[in-house]
């Protein structure tokens, strides 16, 4: 059995109203003016850096698209934890957000990039932001730990491919048996991990943040498909 093989299991409707996202529509104008406005001109310039890479990554092929992205992030954004970045134990950040601080944790990590492919029209249903527990060394320990992915299926029952902040490599999730999977999500479905309870971590719970930051986003200037941003 495959590590990161998931089954689907309920779809998370609050989430499926807001819909996922898409670059049509979106001409960036208002994104721009937040950036500028709420965080200064260095950050209207890292987020025109982003908004090129999305139109020029658009018409390549996925896995173009997902070494780019990944990339983009992995050098430009350092981790530090919640605590350090927003005074607060667990902060779900905006790309905005995480562009204008330089820095976030593995949720802002994965959220940046997830949003990042979708505005790069990547089909929703090819990512899933995956809760992992990874077996990270200290010293000479390995401890296990939570930790946030992003996961991309090229097919429905196929490998997925992970884009992680710690091990910067691409790579299949056969490769990362460091991972052992909890859930994961999008826009549209939560799904659980093999032998997984899925409400033994209380997703739903966790995925209140993840409709709080779809909603900044919105604000900041990311549009919904058929809404213009205002």
């Amino acid at each position: 059995m495959k590590v990161f093989k998931f089954l689907l299991v309920f779809v998370f409707t609050t989430l499926m109203v807001i819909g996922g996202l898409a670059i049509s529509n979106n001409n960036f104008d208002v994104l721009r003016s937040s950036a500028r406005t709420l965080y200064g001109q260095n950050t209207l310039n890292l987020v025109n850096q982003w908004i090129n890479l999305i139109e020029e990554i658009s018409p390549l092929p996925d896995r173009d698209k997902l070494v780019y992205v990944n990339n983009f992030f992995n050098q430009k954004i350092s981790w530090v934890d919640d605590q350090e970045a927003w005074g607060q134990e667990d902060y779900w950040a905006t790309p905005l957000e995480t562009m204008a601080k330089l820095k976030g944790d593995c949720e802002d990590f994965s959220i940046s990039k997830y949003i990042t492919l979708i505005l790069a029209n990547m089909p929703n249903e090819k990512l899933r932001i995956t809760y992992v527990k990874a077996r990270i060394k200290k010293g000479n320990t390995t401890v296990s730990q939570a930790h946030m992915v992003l996961a991309y299926y090229p097919a429905p029952l196929a490998e997925p491919i992970i884009l992680d902040n710690i091990v910067k490599e691409i790579v299949r999730g056969s490769k990362r048996r460091d991972l052992k999977p909890v859930f994961g999500f999008n826009t549209g479905v939560v799904s659980a991990g093999a032998g997984t309870k899925a409400n033994s971590t209380n997703p739903a719970n966790r995925l209140s943040r993840w409709g709080d930051a779809l909603a900044k986003m919105k604000v900041e200037g990311i549009c919904l498909p058929g809404e213009a941003c205002s």
